[in-house]
């Protein structure tokens, strides 16, 4: 009996051993939709000196919309993000719409930096800041980085400090076409592309001396921004756009001034790249739809979900690995994380079923994997 069975059983740990995620690269966490929380998504991760990782995100409670009651949640890990705390609510609502879109930085002094926006309607989205001298356990009253009146638009974990110490919160202007804040025939979705810089870690904020309208005409303008610091110092910033690809800035003096946007070598849907800088090292890491037909995409869908390297600043990205490919999905807005010898992930993984922005993931994946040809 036990001969006969013998067969069945090394297939079953087979099946079981081809079934289960390697461990260089696997889902850690998802914080699927509910009834009383339909949309989970866009947040950013932070180490405490304790070792803890927090990640707070933005927690939907009345709506999946972008502009429907949201307020922001926590969770932890004690592990190096292999599991995940229940979430606890740590920003309440004081939006006439809502707080959402985190970004997390540790600050040179070592205080804890935390980045949001406040919407109150299609005329008014800010960002804010609050900082921690306790790493985390209080924060000070949430400080307007913006004083001029408008729709500003900062993306999830977005926020540098550079290697001299400025901050850099690179952000979207939309203009408002009516007079109706209620409405969403007022929001120009023609994205202007703008930086705010503060030298005393957020105390006072000042624009740049630059801002970008699209060189082309869009629908989208200049989306989404982000911001990295590279190896000789000099400071790269991408945005989201209709044309078919990432447009990317350089910066040769701290962010003051911006060169004009052109098209980069990652081709994409209009959905937002996340790129950081390699732990210890001058090459970059994006996390971004990648359309340029390396791999099966469908044409305008967030997926699929790839990571590349570049060894030259973003000039091109010769290394990619594919992380996510279900033709239905939609995979965006990822925060980047390091921890010891991996990297996690954070970001929107939903489909045509739940809705693209209403699945949070949190995935785990080894440097070396990622590094591996």
């Amino acid at each position: 009996m036990k001969t006969r069975l013998l067969p069945f059983v090394l297939a079953a740990l087979a099946w079981l051993a081809f079934a289960a995620p390697a461990a260089e690269n696997q889902v850690v966490l998802n914080r699927e939709p509910t009834k009383d929380n339909p949309r989970n998504s866009e947040g950013s991760f932070a180490t405490l000196k304790s070792g803890r990782i927090l990640f707070n995100y933005s927690q939907f409670y009345g709506g999946a919309a972008d502009n429907s009651p949201a307020h922001i949640a926590q969770i932890h890990s004690d592990d190096q993000g292999r599991t995940w705390s229940a979430p606890r609510v740590v920003v309440e609502n004081a939006g006439g719409e809502n707080v959402m879109s985190v970004s997390f930085l540790r600050l040179k002094s070592g205080k804890l930096a935390f980045f949001y926006i406040l919407k109150n309607s299609w005329h008014d989205c800010r960002p804010h800041v609050r900082v921690s001298s306790d790493d985390g356990a209080t924060w000070s009253e949430p400080k307007l980085i913006v004083e001029a009146p408008g729709y500003f638009v900062l993306n999830n974990d977005r926020v540098i400090q550079t290697s001299a110490g400025r901050l850099i919160v690179p952000v979207a202007f939309h203009r408002s076409r009516t007079g109706d804040p209620k409405s969403s025939r007022s929001f120009d979705a023609r994205g202007i592309a703008m930086w705010y810089l503060s030298d005393d870690e957020g105390a006072t904020w000042r624009e740049s001396g630059s801002w970008w309208a699209a060189p082309l005409a869009c629908s989208s303008g200049l989306q989404e921004p982000g911001v990295v610091e590279l190896a000789d110092g000099k400071l790269f910033t991408w945005v989201r756009t209709s044309l078919g690809a990432q447009y990317g800035f350089n910066s040769a003096d701290g962010g003051k001034t911006w060169s004009a946007p052109e098209p980069t070598e990652m081709k994409s849907p209009t959905s937002p790249a996340s790129l950081k800088r390699l732990p210890n090292s001058p090459d970059l890491l994006a996390i971004f739809n990648d359309h340029s037909g390396q791999f099966p995409f469908p044409k305008g869908k967030r997926t699929p979900l790839v990571a590349a390297i570049s060894t030259d600043g973003g000039q091109t990205w010769p290394h990619r690995k594919l992380i996510e490919d279900d033709p239905d999905g939609w995979y965006c807005y990822t925060a980047i994380h390091f921890v010891d010898d991996a990297v996690l992930l954070a970001y929107c993984a939903g489909d045509s079923k739940i809705g693209g922005l209403n699945r949070l993931r949190i995935r785990r994946v080894s440097l070396d994997w990622l590094n591996a040809k």
